[in-house]
């Protein structure tokens, strides 16, 4: 089943994932992903960056690998941005969302 075609259920919430360009083709085409993630067993009611990663795994497993490593950890060069703060700021996988939460992938770029 999709991310975007899950059904409503108490304790889930849209997260909109932002994507840019350069991961659109891991998704098709997509710059911007629906996820509904259930909240994860630690969190009841709550739903974290780590739910939103684990269901981005399963439903855009193209798009998982390039924002996180091997260990489930973000790439050093992705940054993941919650209300304009980098969520290794905050709680890190731990941070709760918010209802309607809009996280931004963005990678770094390299050059001179």
């Amino acid at each position: 089943m999709s991310a975007q075609l899950r059904p409503d259920a108490p304790g889930r919430t849209d997260v909109a994932l932002l994507l840019p360009a350069a991961l659109a083709d891991a998704a098709d085409g997509r710059r911007m992903l629906t996820l509904r993630p259930a909240p994860g067993a630690g969190t009841p009611g709550n739903v974290t960056v780590a739910d939103v990663l684990a269901l981005l795994q399963a439903d855009f497993a193209g798009v998982y690998r390039r924002i996180c490593d091997e260990t489930g950890e973000l790439r050093r060069y992705v940054n993941l941005y919650l209300d304009g703060e980098d969520v290794r700021d905050l709680d890190g996988a731990s941070t709760v969302l918010p209802v309607r939460a809009e996280l931004l992938v963005l990678q770094s770029i390299a050059g001179g």
